[in-house]
């Protein structure tokens, strides 16, 4: 069943356009806190509320407030922290659900709402869809004696550094290493540096003055470009970026060079087959490298794909009994130590994992990604592409004979597929998504 409100990860859109206003985000919230009722409970529902740096935090929360109050829903405020800030308090309050203001790695215009229910995983389809069902009646207010009551709480980003050191093996620590922190003037700007420097870091501060609009401004983990070059200047071992929600992680080594979440993964990965750790494998996206999947095949690790988004991968995950998991754009999933992602907490397990190793990033990622073609093409909406790509891309997996592969992918926002392939040969890549390009074009244009 198609979705009005949820997309891959809660709802998202510019503020002040459908959904992102505040009489629809106050009937989210009244939605989803009467969706936390049980029959025969025995107290009244409570969740907690987070948010990012956004000028439009202030306006969202409030009406975030309104709507939970109005279902009868008690509410605790804490201020900006990062998404799995929430979900740790969530599940470490034993509360009802959670909420994150924030639009990820989207510029300061956008806005969203990530939702956590009871133990601080993210809703699953149905539970969706049951917000969905509420947002379809009128919305109506409890009788005044019922309504629910908020207040902010103090010591929530201390509980969230501790938790996130809690990670990091006792037996080490990073005295010794200089790092460079990108924060993208996000949520965790005032709590993920101290991270690294309570744990012996010397840490130099980087996008840690949000002021409401520079949020993902030519900083964090969308855009290492500047950080690449402070690494360099500073002289530190390594660089640590963020997105805007604090839940994405790239790397920088001491020679400016960046490491992407599929690099990151390999080498949790291959510290943890050393180390005999049982993990199960590793699950990647449909985007994921193909040289990393042969990387880690090589080392005896099990590799398997999800769709894009860290959702999904979390979801193959579950349902593998593995516990290692991330994308390229810097989501990273590690089960162990907690359950959904969380750019700090990957960054101490690269930390520990290159410890283990006893090797540097550069040395311990031993594969390069192979080259990539994508090609965009306009197709007719609702028409039958995959049809007509079918033949072609039997024709082109073959001519690629395990030496790469080929992905198709229809965009969520316009009539567009896109065609990718890649391979050990760049013009073996370039070759197979032409001919698929090509052939969609003949049709549809």
């Amino acid at each position: 069943m198609s979705k009005k409100y949820f997309g891959t990860d809660g709802v998202r859109g510019t503020v002040g356009q459908f959904p992102i206003t505040p009489d629809v985000v106050m009937k989210l919230a009244c939605a989803f806190g009467r969706t936390l009722f049980r029959p025969n409970q025995n107290h009244k529902p409570k969740v907690i509320i987070g948010k990012d740096t956004r000028v439009s935090g202030y306006m969202l929360e409030t009406a975030l407030v309104s709507g939970f109050s109005a279902a009868g829903v008690d509410v605790v405020q804490t201020g900006p922290l990062p998404t799995p800030a929430i979900a740790y308090l969530t599940r470490a309050f034993r509360l009802d659900g959670g909420v994150m203001l924030s639009a990820s790695h989207n510029p300061y215009h956008d806005n969203g709402i990530k939702f956590f229910a009871e133990g601080g995983v993210k809703l699953n389809d149905e539970m969706e869809l049951a917000i969905e069902a509420e947002m379809d009646k009128p919305m109506c207010t409890v009788a005044s004696d019922l309504l629910g009551r908020a207040k902010r709480i103090d010591g929530a980003a201390d509980r969230y550094i501790e938790f996130c050191k809690s990670t990091f093996p006792a037996d080490m620590d990073l005295y010794g290493i200089k790092l460079v922190v990108d924060t993208a003037n996000g949520a965790g700007y005032h709590s993920s540096p101290e991270v690294f420097r309570e744990l012996g870091a010397e840490v130099v501060r980087m996008g840690d003055e949000p002021n409401g609009f520079n949020i993902n401004e030519k900083v964090g983990a969308t855009d290492v470009k500047a950080l690449e070059k402070r690494v360099c200047e500073e002289k530190a071992d390594y660089g640590v970026a963020l997105d805007g929600d604090g839940d994405r992680l790239m790397m920088v080594d001491r020679n400016g060079i960046s490491y992407d979440g599929d690099k990151l993964v390999y080498v949790l990965a291959k510290a943890r087959a050393k180390q005999g750790v049982p993990f199960g494998g590793v699950v990647g996206t449909v985007m994921s490298n193909f040289a990393m999947e042969h990387a880690l095949t090589a080392q005896g690790i099990a590799f398997a794909r999800a769709p894009v988004g860290d959702r999904y991968v979390l979801e193959q995950l579950q349902q593998r009994g593995w516990l290692l998991g991330g994308e390229a754009s810097g989501h990273i999933l590690c089960m162990d130590r907690h359950n959904t992602g969380d750019g700090t907490i990957a960054a101490l397990q690269v930390f520990a994992a290159l410890k283990i190793l006893g090797q540097d990033l550069a040395a311990a990622v031993d594969w390069q990604p192979y080259p990539q073609t994508l090609i965009n093409v306009h197709i007719d909406k609702n028409s039958d592409w995959e049809a007509v790509a079918a033949p072609f891309v039997a024709e082109a997996e073959a001519e690629l004979a395990g030496r790469g592969r080929v992905v198709l992918r229809p965009s969520g926002t316009e009539p567009v597929v896109r065609v990718m392939a890649e391979a050990d040969d760049v013009a073996l890549a370039a070759c197979a998504a032409r001919k698929i390009a090509d052939a969609l074009s003949a049709r549809f244009q």
